[in-house]
């Protein structure tokens, strides 16, 4: 016999609005926690109904029920049923790309939850109907949508209800598979921009929400795990990938670079206005580290990263900023920049923290013995939640 909360729950496919509407509005609180077991009722046949109510009129339905399926799609049973539903994914994205949809932002949510789902990847044969924002919209392609969504919409002019942020997380998750990674550092025809470009100019809008910036950063890392495509991501002068990895973990205050070492720096990173700040997030900061790291993992990506005095912003970053993490990925920065090719000097490490003055630090770089094999402990990539 069913509980009285699984038979609320067959109430969701009533043929009577008012009795549906009733149901969700008593459920919505039980999507989470160990109640949500409650949903899988009848061979998870409530999935099926929030699906459909997702598509009724009523404003309120909608929300409650893509509420109600977001928090259901932290279970991987359900994420998949429901990621599996290639229809729902084209009308999930559709309605994102609805720029009169109140509830855009939170369609963005659930479509970044389904993206820990391997099956997300059909949304690159997604094609979206003529109905779209021609204005807007120049591609029927779904990525190539929801790009322009999460580009033209983050100030709230496309759509009034919806910034988009989330999709960042989305974009970080896709570009963890081979295709992803590969729609992220290809031209696309429609515009003959590459996608990632579109991306770089949020990385340093510390005004903007963590979201944003952190799934941006995921992303780029993620597009750099293919170590053949560094030289050519590189030296592109369109995408010019470098200042916008360096910029987010540079501050003003990184004032020991001497001149030599200072005209070397991309352009964009010689001579910094005098607010200008690291990302206040120091996770953000690990994972553009992490991004340099994947670029030492090739002699041209070391070679190129010298060059451009990559070595003299990373101390100064080592020296002014407390925190373990960033302290650990310096000094395998390091690691990798000064260790020279296989038959030059040893490697030379930044020093540990400790009482010695700034001055000290800049001055003298002390040798350790720690073992330097870490060329080949490429970092795992990193899903976002």
């Amino acid at each position: 016999m069913p509980t009285e909360l699984e038979e609320l729950v067959t109430f969701l496919h009533s043929p009577q609005p008012a009795v549906r509407q009733i149901a969700l509005d008593n459920l919505v609180g039980f999507s989470t926690g160990p109640n949500a077991v409650i949903f899988s009722y009848d061979n998870y046949r409530a999935i099926e109904d929030l699906k459909e109510l997702s598509k009724d009129k009523s404003a309120i339905l909608v929300r409650q029920s893509i509420t109600t399926l977001v928090n259901l799609s932290d279970d991987d049973h359900i994420r998949k049923l429901i990621v599996q539903d290639l229809d729902y994914l084209t009308f999930l994205i559709a309605k994102i790309c609805n720029l009169n949809n109140s509830s855009a932002d939170i369609m963005c949510i659930l479509l970044s939850n389904l993206s820990k789902n391997n099956k997300i990847t059909q949304v690159f044969n997604i094609k979206l109907d003529e109905s779209l924002n021609k204005d807007v919209f120049k591609s029927v392609n779904a990525m190539n949508c929801l790009m322009d969504c999460f580009v033209k919409g983050f100030d709230r002019s496309l759509n009034k209800f919806a910034n988009y942020d989330y999709l960042a997380y989305f974009f970080a998750d896709v570009s963890r598979f081979k295709q992803g990674r590969e729609y992220f550092i290809t031209k696309q025809d429609y515009d003959s921009v590459i996608p990632l470009q579109k991306l770089l100019v949020f990385t340093e809008k510390y005004d903007e929400t963590k979201t944003r910036r952190e799934g941006i950063a995921y992303t780029i890392k993620n597009s750099l795990f293919d170590a053949k495509k560094h030289q050519t991501l590189l030296e592109d002068s369109d995408l010019n990938l470098l200042p916008y990895i360096l910029l987010p973990i540079t501050s003003a205050k990184d004032s020991e670079i001497d001149e030599e070492d200072m005209f070397k720096l991309p352009d964009e990173l010689q001579l910094l206005d005098d607010d200008k700040q690291r990302d206040p997030c120091p996770e953000i900061i690990c994972v553009y580290l992490e991004s340099i790291l994947l670029l030492c993992t090739t002699k041209f990506g070391r070679e190129y990263l010298r060059d451009k005095s990559v070595y003299p912003l990373i101390r100064e970053l080592h020296k002014h900023v407390e925190n373990e993490d960033i302290e650990e990925l310096c000094i395998r920065i390091v690691n990798m920049l000064m260790r020279g090719e296989p038959d030059s000097a040893e490697i030379e490490e930044l020093p540990s923290k400790s009482a010695d003055s700034d001055k000290e630090n800049s001055d003298k770089l002390e040798e350790k013995s720690k073992e330097s094999d870490e060329e080949d402990d490429d970092d795992a990539i990193v899903e976002v939640i």
